[in-house]
C-alpha cells in the first residue's frame, strides 16, 4: 500500500491551511492535559449512556464508544464538492429503487442484470407499483466516504459503500459536538465550525414532508426493537430531540388499515414511522412469521398509504454491496449527467473473468460479502494470513456470487490521540443525506478512525472511535 494522505500535514511540521489554527493549539498542549480531558469525555458519555453494543462479546456487550479529541477538518470550497457529489447519488439511488418496483427501466435497457435486483435478498416483491410520497424510499442515507491519494499525491473522496437501510451513528456525530465545545469552547471561537446541532429538526422536518396525502399535521414517531439493540441509545435520543414519541411494536397496531399508538388518553393515529426495525421484523404476517419486534398489519396499511415508513421497505437493494457497482451507472441513466463522486474499483466475483482476476490477486485485495455489514465477513488481503486467504478462495469459489472485491486503499489518515501520544490513524467520513420534498445535508458527518495502528477497518465493533467533524465556514 501506498503511504497515505495526510489530512492534517501537507509534510512533517506544515500544516494544511484549514488546520494551521489547529495545529498551533495542538503544539500548545501537553499530553497530560489532553488525557485529563479524555477521561472527562469518558465520564460524561458513561453518565449520559452514550454506548453501542457488541453482540456475542464475552467481555460484555455495552461499550463506550471511543471518542478521539483531534478533529477532522474540511475546508469550505471542498465540502461544497462533496455535498453536490452527495446530494447527486442519493437523487439517482432513490430514483433506481422507484424504478425497479414500477417500470425497471434500468432492467430493460440492459444496464443492471434483471436477476440481481429479482434475486436479491433484500428485493421486496410486496412492494411492487405501490407509489411513495414524493416517490422517497432512502429518507436517511448514511454514505461512507474515504480518500486516497492519487497519482500526484493529493486526496482524492470516494464512496466505499451506500447505506440505505437503517443508518446509525448520527447520534455519535451530534454528541461529538457537543463534547468538543465543552472541553475546548477556545477552539470554537478561533475557528468558525459549520453548526450540526439542527439535524434532529432537519430530519423532523423531512420526516413530516413525506407524510400520506392529506395529512397536514402528521404524527411521527421512531419504532425501535427495544433497549437490547446496538443502536437504542441512537434511538432513544433521536426521538428525544425531536420531540417525539419513541415507540416499540408492541406500542402500536393497526386497525382498518390505519396504524394507531397506544397512549394513556387511547388510541392516537400515527402517520410517520422512522423505523429501526429491518424489513423481516416488521410485520410478522407478512414477513417472518416470529417477530415479535413489529406491528401485525402494518405492510397492509401502508401498501395503502396510510402511513409512510422511513426508510422504505425493499430500500435495502440499493446498498446492497453487488449493486453498488452499478451506481455511477444510475447517475448517468437516470439524470444524464458524469458521477461527481467516484465509486472504488470494484471487481464482482459473479462474473466469471473478474472472478479470476480476483483469485489472481487475493493477497493483495480487500474482499467483501455482498450483503456484510459492520466490518465482519473480510478480508484484507494484505493483512491477511495465508490461511485466511485459502479460505476466501474457497468460500468465494462455493458462492462467487456472495462477493465482491476491490483494492485494498491506504485510506488518508488524521492525527489521532493514542495511549502513546499523538499517531496518525486510518479514518473514513459517514455523512447523513436526508430526503423528503427536498435534499438537505448537515455540513460533516461521523468521522470514524481506526484505533489500531495500522487497521483499515474503522467500525466500532472492530475497535474504531469517532472524531468530531468540522467544516469550516470560510
Amino acid at each position: 500500500m501506498s503511504t497515505p494522505f495526510n489530512e492534517m500535514y501537507a509534510s512533517p511540521g506544515s500544516p494544511r491551511v484549514q488546520y494551521e489554527r489547529f495545529a498551533h493549539w495542538l503544539a500548545q498542549q501537553n499530553d497530560e492535559d489532553l488525557r485529563n480531558k479524555r477521561a472527562e469525555a469518558d465520564l460524561f458519555f458513561h453518565r449520559v449512556g452514550i454506548t453501542f453494543t457488541v453482540y456475542g462479546d464475552e467481555a460484555g456487550t455495552e461499550r463506550l464508544i471511543p471518542f478521539d479529541m483531534i478533529p477532522r477538518i474540511i475546508p469550505a470550497a471542498e465540502w461544497r464538492q462533496l455535498e453536490k457529489g452527495l446530494r447527486q447519488r442519493v437523487q439517482a439511488l432513490n430514483m433506481f429503487l422507484h424504478d425497479i418496483y414500477h417500470a425497471k427501466n434500468i432492467v430493460r435497457a440492459g444496464v443492471i442484470p434483471a436477476d440481481q435486483i429479482l434475486n436479491n435478498a433484500q428485493y421486496r416483491p410486496v412492494m411492487q407499483d405501490i407509489d411513495l410520497p414524493h416517490s422517497i424510499y432512502a429518507h436517511i442515507a448514511g454514505i461512507d466516504i474515504v480518500r486516497a491519494a492519487n497519482a500526484q499525491g493529493e486526496g482524492e473522496y470516494y464512496v466505499l459503500e451506500d447505506n440505505l437501510r437503517v443508518p446509525s451513528g448520527v447520534s455519535y456525530m451530534l454528541q461529538n459536538r457537543v463534547m468538543m465545545m465543552r472541553l475546548f469552547p477556545e477552539l470554537f471561537a478561533r475557528n468558525k465550525v459549520a453548526p450540526v446541532a439542527h439535524y434532529p429538526d432537519l430530519l423532523l422536518e423531512n420526516l413530516r414532508a413525506v407524510a400520506p396525502r392529506g395529512i397536514s399535521d402528521p404524527t411521527v414517531v421512531v419504532l425501535t426493537p427495544g433497549q437490547y439493540n446496538s443502536a437504542y441509545y441512537e434511538h432513544a435520543f433521536l426521538a428525544q430531540q425531536m420531540g417525539v414519541e419513541l415507540v416499540e411494536g408492541q406500542d402500536l397496531f393497526v386497525d382498518k388499515e390505519q396504524v394507531f399508538m397506544r397512549t394513556t388518553q387511547g388510541p392516537q393515529r400515527v402517520d410517520v414511522i422512522y423505523r429501526r426495525i429491518d424489513d423481516d421484523f416488521l410485520d410478522p404476517r407478512v414477513f417472518r412469521a416470529d417477530s415479535t419486534l413489529g406491528v401485525p398489519g402494518l405492510l397492509a396499511a401502508y401498501r395503502s398509504g396510510q402511513v409512510t415508513l422511513a426508510n422504505a421497505v425493499g430500500a435495502g437493494v440499493a446498498d446492497d454491496k453487488s449493486i453498488y457497482a452499478y451506481v455511477p451507472d444510475m447517475v448517468k441513466f437516470y439524470l444524464g449527467e458524469k458521477p461527481l463522486l467516484n465509486n472504488v474499483p470494484t471487481w464482482q466475483c459473479r462474473k466469471a473473468d473478474e472472478r479470476k482476476h480476483v483469485l489472481a490477486h487475493l493477497p493483495d485485495l480487500v474482499v467483501k460479502e455482498t450483503h456484510g455489514a459492520g466490518g465482519y465477513g473480510m478480508l484484507i488481503g494484505p493483512l491477511a494470513s495465508k490461511a485466511e486467504i485459502e479460505t476466501f478462495r474457497g468460500l468465494i469459489n462455493q458462492h462467487p456470487e456472495r462477493y465482491i472485491a476491490q483494492p485494498t486503499l491506504s485510506l488518508s489518515a488524521c492525527p489521532t490521540f493514542v495511549d502513546s501520544g499523538v499517531a496518525p490513524r486510518h479514518i473514513d467520513l459517514r455523512p447523513f443525506v436526508l430526503s423528503g420534498k427536498e435534499v438537505s445535508i448537515v455540513p460533516g458527518g461521523l468521522t470514524r478512525v481506526a484505533l489500531r495502528e495500522g487497521s483499515l477497518v474503522v467500525n466500532s465493533s472492530q475497535g474504531g472511535g469517532t472524531k468530531d467533524t468540522w467544516i469550516l465556514e470560510n
